[in-house]
């Protein structure tokens, strides 16, 4: 689940997402909230409309958002008083460290790699890479699906030259990273960072800073 708050284009509104929007989307208004469900009928997102009176707005940032859980529990009432039945929660993290297992060209591109990476608790993903500085043996940041990047933009699985990607290996100004290099390539971070870990950006920035982790 992503929360978010835009205070300029949509003002006093939380827009949850729970999926990945597939063709044709329904929508259905109950008190200050609509649902949005796609066209097989699954929940794909929620907008909460004069959300100022469920929690307290004003002091949330910008951008993405993380509810504490007295948040939750209030959407939560307000949903069941619309008469909707669904509960919000947040899941597990997406954008974490992990180990690139393998790594071969692309069957049907010069520049692009099919890699394998351990995301932690034996869960591994197939991820196509355009990176020119990826190799196996890396610890990297990966974007699983679910993930909204500083930029706004959302990672769902995809194909890239006909081959399926399971999210996305990050560079540092892809993760928005104030020291990020101004060239081509995934951020590679430390060796002893453990695969499935949350991504922690102050302490990726502090060590561009310092010249501890490069591309």
């Amino acid at each position: 689940m992503i929360t978010s708050i835009n205070k300029e284009s949509y003002p006093n509104t939380l827009i949850v997402i729970l999926g990945q929007d597939k063709g044709k989307s329904e929508y259905e208004e109950k008190d200050d909230i609509t649902r949005i469900t796609d066209e097989k009928g699954n929940v794909t997102g929620y907008n909460f409309f004069n959300v100022n009176e469920v929690i307290d707005y004003d002091s949330l940032p910008n951008g993405q958002v993380k509810l504490n859980e007295e948040d939750l529990a209030s959407l939560n009432k307000k949903l069941a008083e619309a008469g909707f039945t669904d509960k919000l929660a947040y899941g597990k993290p997406t954008l974490v460290y992990g180990y690139v297992k393998t790594c071969e060209k692309h069957p049907d591109s010069d520049h692009l790699h099919v890699t394998t990476v351990d995301v932690g608790n034996g869960e591994e993903h197939q991820i196509v890479c355009g990176a020119p500085n990826i190799a196996q043996g890396q610890k990297v940041v990966v974007a699983l699906p679910g993930t909204l990047m500083p930029n706004g933009q959302m990672i769902w699985p995809g194909q890239l030259r006909h081959v399926d990607s399971y999210g996305m290996i990050c560079s540092a100004r892809e993760l928005g990273l104030e020291h990020a290099p101004q060239k081509r390539g995934i951020l590679v971070v430390p060796a002893d960072f453990n695969a499935g870990d949350e991504f922690d950006p102050e302490k990726c920035d502090q060590l561009l800073a310092e010249g501890q982790i490069t591309l």
